[in-house]
């Protein structure tokens, strides 16, 4: 998407009709389209977690990055809809282009930036009475979802993962054990749990939860040290594709292995050959007695 949109506000000498569907991980969909001029382009994203995330404050979110562009009608089928006129875009075109690219991203970190805020006001006021945050919960695939809760000293993220086959689940827990032990050559890293089967305690109330040997629940404890300050927009683009993150690798670590497979068993292969007797094209003769 980010190709198309540089393409259409930077580089387009001549605006053209436009009409492309673009799919994202986690199920997002986008349309990029001129519906009614070929100066106006409108950008529709569809997900099936948005009304959860309006819950959280995905609106708000909108209003403040996209204020200029969000507000018109949303296209029928889709959840966010933002309009461009391409005759009065700002002179930075190219920043933009960034900014309307991570649209994915800054709706769903309206959730992390609330916990973020709940967990400094709990920590700051140090009011024993306040309410405790309610644990938010985003459902951004079919069969996973997850789970963000502030509390005094840190904010509590964990993801439920699924395991489609044995090998991902035993390549998971290796990289998660690789996860868990970073602690000690890295102390400023968050804390980071997994539990193969059973539901951490934060969300085992949650009616419906998976207790079986497919899913996987990953616990990131955040400090205020990972929340707060200039590093608080890098906690939140990184948590947000960690799933993404640990399937890629997985991946790549099996991709790996049948390559050095293949080509093991193609050197097997050659050494048969040559073990091989050669044929024996001469006449035999036969002893006389």
């Amino acid at each position: 998407m980010l190709k198309v949109l540089t393409l259409l506000f930077v580089y387009s000498e001549k605006p053209e009709k436009v009409m492309m569907d673009v799919v994202d991980f986690d199920g997002v969909s986008y349309r990029i389209s001129t519906p009614s001029s070929k100066t106006q382009i409108q950008l529709s994203l569809k997900w099936a977690c948005w009304p959860e995330l309006v819950q959280f404050g995905a609106e708000d979110m909108l209003k403040r990055e996209y204020a200029e562009y969000y507000g018109g009608p949303t296209e029928d089928g889709f959840d966010v809809t933002l309009h461009f006129d391409l005759e009065k875009l700002p002179e930075d075109k190219e920043a933009l282009v960034k900014k309307v690219s991570l649209l994915k991203r800054n709706i769903f970190a309206a959730p992390f930036e609330r916990a973020f805020t709940e967990q400094e006001q709990l920590e700051d006021d140090k009011v024993t009475s306040k309410p405790i945050p309610e644990l938010m919960s985003v459902h951004y695939r079919d069969d996973e979802a997850i789970h963000i809760k502030a509390s005094q000293d840190r904010v509590t993220v964990i993801f439920e993962t699924t395991f489609k086959e044995e090998a991902d689940r035993v390549y998971g827990k290796l990289f998660l054990t690789e996860f868990m032990e970073a602690r000690r050559r890295i102390q400023s890293a968050p804390p980071v749990h997994y539990s193969g089967r059973e539901p951490p305690l934060e969300i085992r109330h949650i009616q419906g939860l998976k207790d079986s040997g497919t899913v996987g629940y990953v616990t990131f404890i955040l400090f205020p040290r990972h929340t707060r300050g200039e590093i608080r927009e890098e906690t939140i683009s990184r948590i947000q594709i960690f799933r993404d993150y640990l399937h890629y690798h997985i991946k790549c670590s099996k991709a790996y292995l049948h390559s050095r497979m293949r080509a093991r068993v193609a050197e097997f292969l050659k050494v048969l050959n040559r073990a091989k007797p050669e044929n024996q094209t001469g006449e035999r003769k036969l002893a006389r007695h």
